[in-house]
């Protein structure tokens, strides 16, 4: 992956904060992928653009000062309908035109190597910004509103940092100490032997030995993208189940 950072705003490619400094600025809903084929498309795009669709529309209806900012008249857009491929419009039209900036303008620093892309709806406007074995600690509850990925949730997830244990990759969230959700910032699963499985093997002699399980939706957790991808794998995944520690 690149180590450079671009925002594109208005039509120019700018030079970026850190991403989470940029999330920290502004409300709204985002999401997170990345590039494939040299910079020519994105993994998983229509599902990201489903989820973010899903969390616009969500916020709206419940919580719409987390997409605008305190100065701008949230209250008006309580209660609308969206158009879903009015947002699918403004966003795909927005990144076409920042990928096609940033790999004409910017192609000797990018030196062949992919992006990590984020993509901030807020307000109204779409900002697109070009930029793992885990070792865990359970240090908080749940998000509000976790059905939706908002901007807001970067700030709200800062004083969690303080009970980081050295060297530890995330942060689990668990409402009562017992059943874990999720990940501060990604999604969690645990992998286990099924409990009618008779092999002796400690890796045991097939996949259909083992089940991936997570928490469901219902619990408050975020119906991400890989999260989705990787329940759809119903051949190892028949289900999904509540992780206790």
């Amino acid at each position: 992956m690149s180590n450079c950072r671009f925002l594109y705003h208005n039509g120019v490619v700018l030079d970026a904060p850190p991403v989470t400094t940029f999330l920290q600025s502004l409300p709204g809903a985002y999401t997170t992928t990345r590039t494939i084929n040299s910079v020519t498309s994105f993994l998983f795009w229509e599902r990201h653009m489903k989820r973010l669709s899903s969390s616009i529309c969500i916020l709206l209806d419940s919580k719409p000062e987390l997409l605008f900012s305190s100065g701008s008249s949230s209250r008006v857009w309580m209660n609308q309908s969206v158009n879903e491929s009015s947002i699918y419009d403004l966003v795909n039209g927005s990144m076409s035109k920042a990928m096609r900036s940033v790999v004409v303008k910017e192609r000797e620093r990018l030196c062949g190597e992919e992006l990590a892309v984020t993509v901030l709806v807020t307000g109204g406007y779409s900002l697109g910004v070009g930029n793992i074995a885990a070792s865990l600690a359970l240090v908080g509850h749940g998000r509000d509103v976790a059905a939706a990925k908002y901007s807001d949730w970067v700030r709200l997830r800062k004083p969690l940092e303080k009970f980081r244990p050295p060297s530890t990759t995330e942060l689990l969230l668990s409402n009562d100490g017992d059943h874990l959700l999720e990940g501060c910032v990604t999604n969690f699963f645990v992998v286990s032997r099924r409990k009618s499985s008779s092999s002796g093997s400690l890796y045991g002699e097939s996949l259909s030995e083992f089940e991936v399980q997570t928490a469901p939706v219902t619990d408050g957790v975020l119906p991400g993208v890989i999260r989705e991808c990787v329940l759809k794998q119903r051949n190892t995944i028949p289900r999904e189940s509540t992780c206790v520690v």
